[in-house]
């Protein structure tokens, strides 16, 4: 029961539905929930978002589905109200929605750049500036921006996603900075290839995906539960002097 009493936030983590293959933030919702939070399902997916809140809570923990637009401040602005409405404060936000975009600068679209910079980005920054001053009225709280190894290195492609990652990262360090004093942690994890229904169809491919796993000392692709366990403890209070950090977890493909 690490997380015992905390009320999350976890945002693209509609899923997280027994028996599919979850994402990020589905498998940390779950997670979460067996770690004792209270757990609000954040997501545009409102089917699966509310399946996976439901499932949650016929496990015996507490949680709700909130429609979430992470680009949009309204929307951040509405799910935190119905969070403190029902639950009456926030201690962790998990920023985790994604999507991807594979492709080389001459290629990039501004359509393409800027969807990346808006949910990977604009995103994070909305959502840590909507929990802050609930935060601060619980004296305190954890956030975790999932970033990735490709806001850490660069690849052969994959360039709008790179930079609205790398920005992820330095805005996690700004904010420690400024919060700090106020007992408002923040963080950000760096997955590596990871197997989630976002990488699932460009994975199955061998030719795209036996050339990365070359690059992998460990060897194989890693799991959603595997950077879910690393979120979970940067929300607990095992991490209560980490502040300020990228946490990597690749399978050691970015081993200096």
């Amino acid at each position: 029961m690490r997380l015992e009493g905390k009320v999350a936030v976890i945002t693209g983590s509609a899923q997280g539905v027994s028996g599919r293959l979850m994402g990020f933030g589905g498998a940390t919702a779950r997670l979460f929930a067996k770690e004792g939070a209270t757990v609000v399902v954040a997501d545009i997916d409102e089917e699966s978002g509310k399946l996976t809140s439901a499932q949650i809570r016929e496990a015996g923990s507490e949680a709700m589905f909130v429609r979430l637009d992470v680009t949009s401040d309204v929307s951040w602005a509405a799910a935190i109200e119905a969070t403190i409405a029902r639950y009456s404060k926030l201690d962790v936000l998990v920023n985790s929605a994604g999507t991807v975009s594979r492709a080389v600068v001459e290629k990039t679209t501004l359509e393409m750049w800027e969807e990346q910079m808006a949910v990977h980005s604009t995103a994070t920054f909305l959502g840590t500036k909507a929990a802050i001053p609930e935060m601060r009225r619980a004296s305190g709280g954890s956030i975790i921006n999932v970033s990735s190894v490709f806001g850490l290195v660069g690849s052969p492609s994959s360039t709008a996603y790179h930079a609205a990652k790398g920005a992820s990262r330095i805005f996690t360090k700004a904010t420690a900075v400024q919060y700090a004093k106020e007992g408002i942690r923040v963080n950000s994890i760096h997955p590596g290839f990871v197997t989630t229904p976002m990488t699932a169809p460009f994975f199955s491919d061998p030719e795209l995906i036996n050339p990365r796993l070359a690059a992998v000392p460990l060897g194989r692709l890693g799991l959603a539960d595997e950077i879910a366990y690393g979120i979970l403890f940067l929300a607990s209070d095992e991490a209560s002097f980490m502040t300020g950090t990228h946490m990597v977890i690749d399978g050691g493909a970015t081993i200096d």
